[in-house]
């Protein structure tokens, strides 16, 4: 089974910025690894938590598709809120 997310790329950073992705059901991400700069991006709440109900989602190369190009990566860390069930924010590294 092979993943393909939609992301966008992020230019306001910081809590207040990552606060108002979360409450209009974004997820803030970082891809980073294989020798070049990160990207802080943004992906769809919904897509990812109904992704990540499966075991090939941590277990699988990712694509994630970042300005028309496409990234692959797997999943590194992953941090929930501790009491909703919501994704708070996603690393990935590149493979």
């Amino acid at each position: 089974m092979s993943f393909v997310f939609q992301a966008e790329v992020r230019s306001d950073l910081g809590k207040g910025a990552s606060r108002r992705l979360r409450h209009a059901d974004q997820v803030p991400a970082i891809v980073y690894g294989a020798g070049k700069e990160a990207v802080s991006i943004t992906l769809d709440h919904k897509k990812i938590v109904l992704a990540q109900e499966k075991p090939e989602f941590y277990e699988s190369v990712l694509t994630i598709v970042i300005n028309g190009e496409e990234v692959n990566v797997k999943v590194k860390a992953i941090q929930r809120h501790p009491v909703r069930y919501k994704l708070v924010h996603l690393d990935f590294v590149r493979v």
